[in-house]
C-alpha cells in the first residue's frame, strides 16, 4: 500500500459508488463539500453517499448533489465495547455499509476511526492522507501526500482531489440552501425582534474551546460601541449549549442585543448567517458556515492559526493579539492567562467591523482566504 500518484492513470474506468467519509466536525464537513461539487461536476452518473455523524446529518440532508446521506451514531457506538447491544448494532451498520458496495471511499477525516470505516465500507479503493493520524494511513490503498504549502483544511481536499485526477480551479461550498429555509429564518428573526429587521449584525460568541472564547464583557462592550455608532442590531446566534453565555453577555450589555441562541436548528442557522449583513464570530462552525455564504466576516482568533483554520474567503478580517505563545491549538490556555484574547481590544474588533461596514475588506497577512 505504498503512497500512489494520479488515480485516473491507475484505473480504467471511475468507480460508480464512491462514499466520502468525513463525520465531524460542523466547519470540518463545510470545508469538505469542495470535494463533492467536484466529483459530481466531473461525474454526474456516479451514486455519491456521505457519511457523517447523526448530529450534523441535517447539513447535508436532501442535498441535491448527494445520492444520500449515512448517519452515524458516534456517541452510541462509542460505547459497543462496554455493551453487547450497541455492539450488535454497529457490526449492523457495517454490515449495511458493505451492502451498498462501494468502489471509492474517500477518508477525509484521517483518524483511526475514519479509517476503520473506510475499511469496513468494503470498497476497493480506499484514499487517505499519508500523514493521517491515529494509524489511520494503514487502512488506505492509496495515500495521499499534500504539498508543503497546503495548509488549510480546504487545500488539503484539492490535494487529495487532484490526486485523484479530479480537475479544480476554485474551490466551490454548495450549502443547498432553499429558499422556504431563508424564509423560516426570516420570520423566525421577526417574531424574535418583535419587527421587521432591515439588516442585522449576526453575532456568534460560542466556540468549542473554551480557550477559544473572547470574554462575554468584552462582546457586551462591543455590542453597546456598535448600537452607540449606529451600526444595524445585534443579534446573537449559537446552540443551546450557548444560552448561558448569551444571557451572561446581555446582563452586561446596556444596549439591544436580540437574543436566537438555541432557538435555530442547523439549517435556520444557515438561513440566520445568509441573512446577516455582517457576521463577527471565533474560530468555530458557524464561521465555516459564513465564509461558504461569502459573508463579510470578523473572526476572532486566539490559540488557534487563521493559516490552518480561518475562513477560507475572500470577504473575512481577522481579529486577533499576536502573542509568543500563540497559537499554542490547547483547548485551555496553559500558561492559565488567555491573554490572547483577554487582550484582545474591543477598538481593534471595532476598527474591522468599521472596514468591513465601509467595504473595505481586506486580508491580513495572517488570515487563510
Amino acid at each position: 500500500m505504498a503512497d500512489q500518484g494520479i488515480y485516473s492513470t491507475r484505473m480504467s474506468s471511475w468507480p460508480r459508488r464512491i462514499l466520502i467519509i468525513k463525520p465531524s466536525s460542523l466547519g470540518d464537513i463545510v470545508h469538505a463539500l469542495p470535494v463533492l461539487a467536484a466529483l459530481r461536476d466531473a461525474h454526474p452518473d456516479a451514486h455519491i453517499a456521505w457519511l457523517a455523524n447523526r448530529r450534523f446529518v441535517p447539513l447535508l440532508e436532501n442535498h441535491p448533489l448527494l445520492n444520500e446521506v449515512i448517519g452515524f451514531d458516534r456517541s452510541r457506538f462509542g460505547r459497543m465495547w462496554r455493551s453487547p447491544r450497541v455492539c450488535v448494532e454497529f457490526w449492523r451498520f457495517v454490515a449495511g455499509l458493505r451492502r451498498r458496495r462501494f468502489d471509492l471511499a474517500l477518508d477525509l477525516q484521517g483518524l483511526i476511526r475514519s479509517g476503520l470505516l473506510a475499511l469496513f465500507s468494503g470498497a476497493g479503493q480506499r484514499w487517505g492522507f499519508a500523514d493521517a493520524r491515529e494509524g489511520a494511513r494503514l487502512f488506505y490503498t492509496h495515500r495521499v501526500a499534500c504539498p508543503p504549502g497546503a495548509q488549510h483544511a480546504v487545500e488539503r481536499n484539492c490535494a487529495l482531489l487532484r490526486a485523484l485526477g479530479v480537475a479544480l480551479e476554485r474551490p466551490e461550498f454548495p450549502l443547498a440552501l432553499t429558499d422556504p429555509e431563508r424564509s423560516a429564518a426570516r420570520e423566525l428573526l421577526t417574531a424574535t425582534a418583535g419587527r421587521e429587521l432591515e439588516g442585522f449584525i449576526a453575532i456568534v460568541p460560542g466556540a468549542r474551546w473554551s480557550s477559544k472564547r473572547w470574554p462575554p464583557e468584552s462582546f457586551a462592550r462591543l455590542i453597546e460601541r456598535l448600537a452607540a455608532g449606529g451600526y444595524p442590531p445585534c443579534v446573537l446566534r449559537g446552540s443551546g449549549a450557548d444560552r448561558e453565555l448569551a444571557a451572561t453577555i446581555r446582563a452586561a450589555c446596556a444596549a439591544e442585543a436580540i437574543d436566537l441562541t438555541g432557538r435555530a436548528n442547523l439549517r435556520e442557522l444557515v438561513g440566520l448567517l445568509d441573512l446577516a449583513g455582517l457576521v463577527i464570530c471565533h474560530d468555530s462552525g458557524p464561521m465555516h458556515i459564513a465564509a461558504a455564504l461569502g459573508k463579510p466576516i470578523v473572526a476572532i482568533f486566539g490559540p488557534t492559526n487563521p493559516r490552518r483554520t480561518g475562513p477560507y474567503c475572500d470577504s473575512a478580517v481577522i481579529a486577533t493579539h499576536p502573542l509568543p505563545c500563540a497559537p499554542c491549538y490547547r483547548r485551555t490556555c496553559p500558561h492559565g492567562h488567555h491573554d490572547c484574547l483577554r487582550r484582545l481590544d474591543v477598538d481593534e474588533v471595532v476598527r474591522q467591523v468599521e472596514a468591513q461596514h465601509a467595504g473595505r475588506v481586506r486580508q491580513p497577512a495572517d488570515a487563510a482566504c
